[in-house]
């Protein structure tokens, strides 16, 4: 079962989840955060047969949308996150039957990324799972034009400029956006769109990596990437891994071997399969539940 629920109304856009059942009372929460470059995306995108394993291994799910960039910016994205997980923990469960003091976020690509950050709040998740994640913006990847995406078709700066909204949107499908995103790649321009010069000028983008924020009370984490990954850097998780291990934090990085970005989109592939069931296992163990 299925319940689309509200969870902050912000400049008179309403931000959605989507919460998918177990059959188990007070199970442990699994909030997914979608990727899309934080640029498009929606709470429906998360593939179905991970709800499935997830839900059967004993977790609820909860899927969910922020406000998406460029139309909000990197401060607003993270305020989405952080007041999801207050609402989590103080009020959600009025509605929904879980257990508060096991919820994980899991999330992919930039998504991960959210995920990642979520552990530097004041109210964080027990427990993260990022699927080719990144721990912070100002790597040369994302400010400089990435030879991956320059090899495709260039986006003209007008039609990227023409999909923007005039009002902030918390939900997008990637074919009404990615245009924008391409663009943003194959000019190097992806953190003056996400995050605004203005943080970008005047240096505050330290206040949004996980790299720079993790400390010893950071929760315990899971890494997944691909080593062939060719829009997110496998660096990254590996960068995030020793920041983890320096912290103490008891953190894994699990490596797919020729693993492509998005590798995950395709439960018909052993390693899909084999990952997720590692991220229940891995969550399973943290939070004292039978194993799968």
């Amino acid at each position: 079962m299925a319940d689309t629920f509200v969870y902050k109304r912000v400049n008179d856009c309403d931000i959605h989840g989507v919460f998918h059942e177990t059959c188990a009372e007070q199970a442990p929460l699994l909030i997914y955060i979608h990727g899309g470059g934080l640029i498009w995306g929606t709470r429906n995108d998360m593939n179905s047969e991970q709800i499935r394993l997830y839900n059967e291994a004993g977790f609820n799910v909860c899927s969910v949308d922020y406000r998406l960039a460029p139309e909000s910016k990197l401060s607003e994205i993270r305020d989405d996150v952080k007041d999801l997980l207050v609402w989590i923990k103080t009020q959600a469960s009025v509605q929904f039957d879980f257990d508060r003091e096991r919820v994980a976020v899991v999330g992919s690509s930039a998504g991960g990324y959210l995920a990642l950050l979520s552990g530097t709040f004041d109210v964080k998740p027990d427990a993260i799972v990022a699927f080719y994640g990144y721990g912070q913006v100002t790597g040369d990847w994302y400010q400089n034009p990435s030879p991956h995406f320059t090899s495709m078709p260039k986006v003209p700066e007008m039609l990227a400029t023409q999909l923007i909204q005039p009002h902030p949107i918390s939900s997008s499908p990637i074919e009404r956006r990615y245009a924008i995103y391409l663009y943003c790649r194959q000019q190097g321009t992806w953190l003056d769109w996400v995050a605004g010069s203005d943080a970008v000028d005047e240096g505050q983008l330290a206040h949004y990596a996980p790299l720079e924020l993790a400390d010893s009370d950071y929760p315990p984490t899971l890494l997944i990437h691909g080593d062939d990954d060719e829009d997110v850097p496998y660096a990254e998780s590996v960068a995030m891994k020793e920041k983890l291990d320096a912290a103490g934090v008891p953190n894994e990085l699990m490596t797919i071997a020729r693993g492509k970005h998005n590798f995950d989109a395709n439960m018909d592939d052993p390693d899909s399969v084999r990952a997720v069931n590692h991220g229940i296992a891995f969550l399973q163990e943290r939070f004292q539940m039978k194993t799968i």
